[in-house]
């Protein structure tokens, strides 16, 4: 193994190590404590003070989405920085996250007794079209990173116009969609986890896979095609992938924001700009902002559930100002 890979696969062995740890915390924090003595006990195949079914039906399942989540919004936030060459991009950012917050609050708000499975396929769609009106308006211009920011960012602005009209055209039906905007893993159960997982388990050995396109459209279209890379084509493919991962992630949880920005830029800083480093390790960081925005708000204010899109924008907000403030000063 070259010299200079150990210290990037040491950081993502850490992280491994900080999820780990914080999902075993993570397990016994709620309205009902629960402690590490009896998580233990309860994995060592026993039924501590009866406590297996909270640990079954409440606390794994919102973990493991918790974890499918921050790794799919990080691994999106990863390939949309890379493609888009912009520190500031992400799925909330340039549009897919209001596209299916846009969708889901439709499906609540016009069809009172929609089924269940209609409200993440609609979130689906809808951060879909937006990806499609993204590529449309940006094809004409060669599909160049500043034109799928800007598009992206007025789609976004778009759809976030839509919400609000429906939030003050149909007042009394919002209260659902609005807890559903926020984001949270409240009530989620192993059909929602088993809905998302197919998802993660597919698009993250691809976007591993597709790594070395990142790396090489990063040195400049003009570069990248001179090297044989057909930029429009790997654009296209990547843009997909980050689109599908975030949008399977919102379409279960709602529209979390922020860790598709922050997890990436973490990640960067600890293990480089090398694709093949930086996406693991921005899946390990999107798990744990998560894990930690779920766990406050579970046990901050316990019997009362505090949604943790209201977390993460805590973090997040106060992290892009940063970065523009950074930017700003470095130009």
């Amino acid at each position: 193994m070259k010299k200079e890979n150990k210290i990037p696969l040491l950081w993502i062995m850490g992280l491994a190590i900080l999820v780990f740890v914080g999902a075993f915390i993570s397990i016994g924090v709620g309205a009902v404590y629960i402690s590490p003595s009896a998580i233990v006990t309860y994995f060592q195949g026993s039924n501590p003070e009866g406590q297996a079914f909270i640990i079954e039906n409440f606390r794994m399942p919102r973990i493991v989405m918790a974890l499918l989540v921050g790794a799919g919004l990080g691994v999106s936030g990863a390939i949309l920085q890379g493609i888009i060459r912009n520190p500031l991009a992400s799925p909330d950012v340039i549009g897919i996250t209001k596209g299916a917050g846009l969708a889901a609050a439709a499906t609540i708000i016009l069809w009172d007794d929609s089924p269940v499975i209609a409200l993440p396929i609609a979130a689906f769609i809808g951060a879909g079209a937006v990806t499609v009106a993204l590529y449309i308006f940006a094809y004409r211009q060669g599909v160049k990173p500043a034109t799928l920011a800007l598009v992206g960012i007025a789609l976004g602005a778009i759809c976030q116009a839509g919400i609000q009209l429906l939030t003050v055209k149909f007042p009394v039906e919002t209260n659902a969609a609005l807890v559903w905007l926020t984001g949270s893993m409240w009530g989620k159960d192993w059909t929602d986890v088993l809905l998302l997982l197919p998802w993660i388990l597919l698009l993250f050995p691809l976007a591993l896979l597709l790594s070395p396109k990142l790396d090489v459209l990063n040195l400049g279209d003009d570069v990248a095609e001179g090297l044989g890379e057909p930029v429009k084509r790997a654009r296209a493919l990547l843009l997909v992938v980050a689109v599908i991962l975030a949008a399977a992630s919102v379409a279960v949880v709602g529209t979390l924001g922020f860790v598709g920005l922050v997890a990436p830029h973490i990640a960067r800083q600890l293990v480089g700009n090398r694709h093949y480093f930086l996406i693991p390790a921005s899946a390990l960081t999107g798990m744990a902002l998560l894990l930690l925005a779920d766990g406050l708000g579970r046990g901050l204010l316990p019997p009362t559930e505090v949604p943790a899109g209201i977390f993460t924008a805590v973090i997040g907000a106060p992290y892009f100002l940063y970065l523009l403030r950074k930017m700003s000063v470095t130009k």
